[in-house]
């Protein structure tokens, strides 16, 4: 590290504050600035955070550590996500806007009433502001020490205090966060997304330009793993046994992750950019720019430097590390304080989100709603960040404790498997309720739990997550239909704030006299459209950038395809009138 990298890092660190501080003052007017935006939010904006949101700094490490593994179809453990990605652009991004809420608990509420709505929307409030949301904080320190611990960084600041140093590393990076975070309220977490986003992805192409000819670019990463007999790393479905992916997994990340894990609808931190969206439609259009950065932009810029890493260290005892291996041996001063620079970035774009959403729930969904109902904005700001202090203290105890990224990912993956079919189904069918729905979320959250006993050895990954939903499936289904449902106001209610479509609300709209605003059936084709055109988009780019040429083309004659069909499904029912031509984006 050289005086100029010092520079670079430090300069970083006073603009971020500095906009923090600028933006202070519009959070601090009133709590729906401080959470929501004000509703306000254009979509680029909006879609640009939700992508920086999800490039944490222990994201580039865990790619390359499942490189390293399991090759390129290591990925599909969070490829599969794409699914339910995609699904939400057209089934519930417009939803979530159109329900005005200020969290995604407080639909709970809104959709059910009673006792059992009241207890269930603290029940969810408590799970995903504290335990859930800490442990996703803790892993993305968890990097964050890894890579302040494998660049000396520490060291090199010569300061000397008692203890163990990972215990300080964790404790100043969550008190620079926490004045982050605290001070700027959503405008300013967003506003340093979009910075954070375009300064990470540099630092990624960097260390791919600089790296790359040592190995003799992409010609010389198939010629090396050829000769090491380990081409099958540069294939992108898991058929070899190099992926450690069998079957049983990969059809559960398919055909069960999608509609079973707790994001299905959309997911906490998404759910608060639709709703701050200035429009229906910023809503919508900034889901699909989320998915076009987070799986087709960023993607392979990640990869490729995993190759590099695993041809050049392939004895790293702990090959997460090699990314930052690669930045200490290839990337000249400043460059290299760049990089880091754009790690902190990664890093502070993901924990500041978390911190605002999960003090959002504290505020808006136990204290507000349990506490003090009466609470002025001044006193709902004040509490959001003393919540913040909280959940960071929390998190850097996950992080202190946790080792490895990729464990602690499936463990979130694994304990969120359970309610997203019934999360799926409150929106379009009545009968679902506020029973059935808690019964959902901690019948999954507790399969998952006892699935990691000593007692059942080592379980395969998709087996967990096929035991988990259906498991809650079969506690959750007769929980539902031995419960009373919702009562007709509160039904009716509902359906006249979201309007949406399907056949599961008729008697909603005979008694409301109101038409839905939704043709479940056209979105449900638009989102299988929009799947095959991410999945063209991403797989054309991957097979282009590694030299596939042929099936590169091919890829993407798909996706223009997919495209096409698309873009005249939405001016098909814009020249003949029907329900979708007033809402729906081209994508």
């Amino acid at each position: 590290m050289s005086e100029l990298d010092w520079l670079v890092i430090a300069a970083y660190l006073i603009g971020t504050l500095l906009i923090g501080i600028w933006f202070s003052r519009r959070g601090a007017r009133s709590f729906a600035e401080f959470f929501v935006s004000g509703r306000a939010l254009p979509w680029w904006l909006a879609g640009t955070s939700m992508a920086a949101t999800t490039f944490s700094v222990d994201t580039p490490l865990y790619v390359t550590g499942l490189v390293a593994r399991r090759g390129i179809a290591g990925n599909w453990e969070w490829w599969a996500f794409a699914i339910t990605h995609v699904l939400m652009i057209y089934l519930f991004a417009r939803l979530w806007r159109r329900s005005e809420v200020v969290t995604d608990v407080e639909l709970t509420e809104l959709r059910y009433g009673g006792k059992p709505a009241a207890l269930l929307r603290g029940a969810r409030a408590f799970i995903f502001a504290v335990p859930i949301n800490c442990i996703g904080m803790g892993y993305a320190m968890l990097a964050m020490r890894k890579v302040i611990e494998a660049l000396g960084l520490w060291d090199a600041l010569a300061i000397d205090l008692p203890g163990e140093p990972r215990l300080w590393i964790v404790f100043a990076l969550s008190v620079f966060v926490l004045v982050y975070a605290g001070l700027a309220g959503l405008w300013g977490v967003v506003t340093t997304d979009f910075i954070q986003f375009g300064l990470a992805l540099i630092g990624a192409l960097i260390v791919v330009v600089f790296a790359l000819p040592d190995v003799g670019g992409i010609a010389g990463i198939k010629m090396t793993l050829a000769q090491q007999g380990l081409s099958d790393r540069l294939d992108f479905m898991p058929w070899s046994d190099v992926a450690q992916l069998s079957m049983t997994t990969f059809l559960a990340y398919i055909g069960i992750q999608w509609w079973a894990f707790r994001n299905t609808d959309g997911g906490g931190m998404f759910i608060q950019r639709f709703i701050s969206s200035k429009t229906e439609e910023d809503a919508q259009k900034a889901a699909w720019l989320f998915n076009v950065l987070h799986y087709v932009v960023r993607t392979w810029p990640w990869i490729v430097v995993a190759l590099v890493a695993l041809i050049l260290y392939p004895t790293l005892a702990d090959p997460e590390i090699g990314y930052i291996q690669l930045m200490l041996d290839y990337l000249p001063a400043g460059l290299l304080g760049l990089v880091i620079a754009s790690f902190l970035a990664a890093f502070m774009s993901t924990v500041s989100t978390l911190i605002n959403w999960g003090a959002s729930y504290i505020v808006n969904d136990l204290y507000v709603r349990w506490a003090h109902p009466e609470a002025g904005d001044r006193e709902k700001v004040l509490v959001g960040r003393l919540a913040s202090v909280v959940i960071v203290a929390l998190a850097a105890t996950a992080a202190f404790f946790a080792q490895d990224i990729g464990t602690v990912f499936r463990f979130m993956i694994a304990i969120g498997t359970g309610p997203g079919a019934v999360l799926i189904l409150r929106w379009f069918w009545w009968r679902v309720n506020a029973w059935g729905e808690l019964a959902a979320m901690l019948a999954g959250l507790l399969i998952a739990l006892l699935s990691y006993l000593p007692m059942f050895g080592e379980v395969d990954f998709g087996v967990r997550l096929a035991v988990t939903a259906f498991g809650s499936a079969a506690v959750w289904l007769p929980i539902m239909l031995l419960t009373r449902p919702e009562s007709e106001e509160t039904l009716a209610e509902f359906y006249r704030r979201t309007r949406p479509g399907g056949p599961g609300w008729q008697r909603q709209r005979e008694i409301t006299g109101l038409a839905p605003l939704q043709d479940l059936g056209a979105d449900v084709r638009s989102g299988a459209l929009g799947i095959v055109l991410l999945f063209a988009l991403m797989f054309g780019v991957g097979w282009l950038v590694l030299g596939s040429w042929g099936r590169g083309v091919a890829a993407l004659g798909t996706a223009a395809v997919a495209f096409l069909l698309l873009a005249r499904s939405h001016r098909g029912d814009s020249l003949t009138g029907g329900k979708r031509g007033s809402y729906i984006a081209t994508p």
